[in-house]
């Protein structure tokens, strides 16, 4: 069964690109009320120094269905966190989704041990990694278990079981991403005497903007880039994770993924969504 998200209220943390925009419109095509956050808005970008903004994303989820509404946040800032909840139960009342998808890494070391990183770069990722979920999560659930049936989710790269076999590029990357998915599973813990559910997901290779960019291509045209990759024919759009969250929103007896650490392509296969 799925039921339909009007006068649902999400979340998006992270919002501004990628797998967090796709998950925001895709929210918002099921009826949601979406809060899209990020750093980079028309005034000001991040210091990934990209173009799209959070004003976009919330155009995309109106375009989609939904209503989007874009709240520039960082999300290591507590009092911003604080008062982006504060502003979601004036004018909302409540939250039932929240999705924990911001990064925002910009200087990554890749094969490097924990000893050859440089510490700045390394401490700076599990800072924009953890605890800008762990400070998401301490303002915004107290917000969603006020109704039965709330939805956490963490968004990461990898599932438990595969992180638990694979080395992720570099001790720092691998730490944060596998730091993730345990998050959704000590929520899962504590979330469900509230009758709330938490869990851990991850995309395949995604055809972010960035990723796009760097292999000349567009969504339009994306299949261009397999001849000189033909790797690149695994990959997938943001709308699918989009699609795998929100299959999971839908979903009445979502309780029964309770801890779990899922994948886009696992959720395709059950839901149906393509």
């Amino acid at each position: 069964m799925h039921t339909s998200l009007v006068g649902k209220v999400a979340l998006v943390a992270g919002a501004t690109r990628g797998a967090g925009r796709g998950i925001a419109v895709q929210l918002g095509a099921a009826g949601a009320t979406v809060y899209v956050t990020g750093r980079t808005s028309r005034s000001k970008r991040s210091e990934m120094n990209r173009p799209e903004t959070i004003e976009e994303t919330a155009a995309l989820v109106n375009e989609a269905g939904g209503r989007g509404i874009a709240v520039q946040v960082d999300h290591l800032v507590p009092n911003e966190v604080r008062a982006l909840v504060t502003r979601i139960k004036d004018e909302q009342g409540g939250l039932h989704v929240l999705v924990n998808d911001i990064w925002g890494a910009t200087k990554m070391e890749w094969n490097k041990s924990a000893w050859e990183s440089s510490l700045d770069y390394g401490l700076r990722t599990l800072r924009l990694a953890v605890d800008t979920h762990a400070i998401t999560s301490h303002f915004a659930i107290p917000l969603l278990i006020k109704t039965p049936g709330g939805l956490v989710v963490e968004v990461t790269d990898g599932t438990d079981e595969y992180n638990a076999t694979h080395y992720r590029v570099s001790f720092f990357y691998d730490l944060a991403k596998a730091s993730v998915n345990r998050m959704a599973f000590a929520l899962a813990h504590e979330l469900r005497r509230y009758s709330a559910t938490a869990v851990s997901v991850t995309p395949g290779w995604l055809r972010s903007e960035a990723m796009l960019e760097a292999y000349g291509v567009t969504e339009d045209n994306w299949r261009d880039a397999t001849t000189r990759s033909p790797h690149f024919a695994i990959s997938e759009s943001p709308a699918f994770v989009g699609r795998a969250v929100t299959a999971l929103a839908q979903d009445p007896n979502v309780s029964r993924w309770n801890g779990q650490s899922l994948s886009s392509g696992q959720l395709a296969n059950i839901y149906g969504f393509t």
